[in-house]
């Protein structure tokens, strides 16, 4: 098929050519399906899959993993059809090391603008796409209206967008830290050590007062032992990063690891498992600035 008699495919030329993977979609935004010799990955799959397989089909098969940037790949015979009947094309994020967090309504822009770095943005039909250097896991639904495309995952292309894209920020991180928790079987199992509780001797360079902090602490670590297990995680990177910020001035050290230890203990108490309440109380206070350390 000659690109200039298809939009679509032309624009997936295009990002080949940018060296991003792109792949058409059908009608709904949907990939098209297997043929008969992928169906149910009778293949062995991709080989850029989650499991490595075997698959040499030359068609646009397995969604995502079928994205390529070889034009002759996307040119060939065996896509023809699936250009003839394109709706839109995609791009696999995660294949060109970027993310894409997908805001499906004004009230996602809104939390958005007021949570994220501003960074390059792209308008949808309904909300907005803002793009980040870096990859990360993909996953549906951290949060109401936001969904979170990179690696394993395919995005609709719908321009270049505007602005100066930034890299990824650990508040992004952390909306899929929840995806990764399970709850607990028995009684929570930590190693934490006991003496790992804030108090002023690890704090001889903060200049807030004892009271100041123990009241912020013991409201931050009630949010956090208020969620369930699945919630917890996002919970205490928000509130590590909160209590990381307001100690950004002081002249340190301010005992950021003793508060970041104790909000940990929290996340586990309700089910978070340790190595994912570390993973998000870490990034909330790498947040701060390093004088507060």
């Amino acid at each position: 098929m000659h690109p200039a008699g298809n939009p679509h495919l032309t624009a997936a030329l295009n990002l080949a050519a940018a060296g991003v993977p792109a792949l058409p979609l059908r009608e709904g935004k949907l990939p098209f399906g297997n043929c008969r010799t992928c169906a149910e990955n009778a293949c062995g799959g991709r080989p850029n899959m989650k499991r490595a397989g075997t698959c040499h089909c030359p068609s646009v098969c397995h969604a995502w993993a079928a994205a390529t940037t070889d034009p002759s790949v996307i040119t060939s015979p065996a896509w023809a059809a699936a250009w003839r009947q394109a709706a839109a094309v995609a791009y696999h994020p995660g294949g060109v090391a970027l993310t894409v967090v997908d805001l499906d309504n004004a009230d996602a822009i809104a939390w958005a603008r007021a949570t994220l770095p501003a960074t390059r943005t792209v308008p949808t039909t309904r909300g907005e796409h803002w793009i980040y250097r870096g990859a990360m896991q993909s996953a549906n639904a951290v949060r109401p209206g936001v969904d979170i495309k990179s690696r394993m995952a395919y995005a609709r292309w719908l321009g270049p967008g505007t602005g100066t894209m930034t890299a990824l920020p650990p508040a992004v991180l952390a909306l899929v830290v929840k995806e990764e928790t399970t709850p607990p079987p028995g009684q929570v199992v930590s190693s934490l050590p006991g003496r790992a509780t804030w108090d002023r001797t690890v704090a001889i360079g903060c200049r807030h007062t004892e009271p100041y902090v123990r009241t912020g602490l013991d409201r931050g670590l009630a949010l956090v032992r208020a969620r369930t297990e699945s919630g917890a995680a996002s919970q205490a990177f928000g509130v590590a990063r909160f209590l990381a910020t307001q100690h950004a001035q002081c002249p340190g050290p301010c005992g950021l690891d003793a508060l970041g230890w104790q909000i940990v203990a929290a996340a586990i108490s309700v089910g978070v498992p340790e190595t994912y309440a570390h993973r998000a109380v870490t990034n909330g206070l790498q947040t701060a600035e390093s004088g507060a350390a």
